[in-house]
């Protein structure tokens, strides 16, 4: 195992050009949330839980696009699906919920007043629902992973619409802003359950296959040319690691790695949605007793806005 990461460079081994690209992020972030918090109208301080979803957010994100993981992930494809976890189910909500209302508010209104047409038809929760499960079931078909395994520019474009897509999906579940939520609470639900629906072919797909289906996994040539571009220029792997897809770094058989690959994504994702479904659910109640006068809006100013926007 040490000899395995001791091919690789400090730059493949780290990603620092992530890390550099995340480092901006949360100086923008900082800089708009603190900064200039006081351009925004009703803009109030931003709480210790969404700075901690934001930090979260980052390193959820850095371990699914970059760290040594990165350089694992391609030779154990339960490792590459836990970075798609971490990426899409873990770093995206965590961003939205780290995202103040103000904020949001100030975006969405300046992109409605601009282009509203266009707001229409990229937010619209059907876009949301089919883009990212249809981009992931895409990928995951074996001729599609391999090629886009193979071709670092092609990888990069994809896990940026993977994330874009991700980002949609979960602004329907997770309604951020309420007074622009297109779906009522029970159809929010609906939908989470629809999401989980529509991601099980591709993990059926990866668990109940009777062989392994990725040559990137079970081919020496194609895992030797997947690894080439983490490699420094003009370096090239050493012939004992050439010899077996995985460079003899993998713990399972590649079928065995496959299908735990498959029930991975598959737990996490109902796992992360059946939370999400509660987090749904008391927005819902707490609303339904606001309506009935059993709370008042200064007992949950965490909540008000749902109320205000019904």
């Amino acid at each position: 195992m040490k000899e395995f990461f001791l091919t690789f460079t400090f730059r493949a081994l780290w990603t620092p050009e992530l890390i550099i690209v995340l480092a901006a992020v949360a100086f923008v972030y900082y800089w708009i949330t603190v900064k200039k918090r006081h351009t925004f109208i009703g803009a109030e301080k931003i709480s210790i839980k969404q700075k901690l979803c934001f930090l979260f957010g980052l390193l959820a994100l850095y371990l699914g696009w970059g760290s040594p993981l990165y350089i694992a992930g391609h030779s154990i494809i339960t490792i590459h699906m836990t970075q798609m976890v971490l990426a899409y189910f873990a770093a995206v909500p965590l961003f939205i919920l780290s995202i103040p209302k103000w904020v949001l508010h100030t975006w969405v209104h300046k992109w409605t007043k601009k282009a509203y047409v266009t707001y229409q038809i990229v937010m619209s929760p059907v876009i949301g629902l089919i883009g990212f499960n249809a981009l992931f079931s895409f990928y995951h078909i074996p001729m599609v992973f391999d090629s886009i395994m193979q071709s670092p520019i092609l990888h990069s474009v994809y896990q940026i619409a993977l994330f874009g897509t991700a980002w949609l999906m979960w602004w329907h579940m997770l309604a951020p802003l309420p007074s622009t939520n297109q779906l009522s609470d029970f159809r929010r639900i609906a939908y989470i359950f629809g999401n989980g629906i529509l991601i099980t072919p591709a993990c059926a797909l990866i668990i109940f296959a009777g062989s392994p289906l990725y040559e990137t996994y079970t081919n020496p040539a194609v895992w030797s040319n997947v690894m080439a571009y983490c490699l420094p220029p003009g370096a090239e792997l050493p012939a004992g690691l050439m010899n077996t897809a995985g460079g003899g770094f993998s713990f399972l058989d590649p079928h065995a790695d496959q299908q735990l690959a498959g029930v991975v994504m598959k737990i996490t994702q109902e796992f992360v949605y059946v939370t999400t479904i509660g987090y749904v659910f008391k927005q819902w109640l707490t609303k339904e007793k606001l309506q009935d006068g059993e709370l008042t809006i200064s007992d949950i100013p965490a909540h008000a806005d749902h109320l205000k926007n019904r």
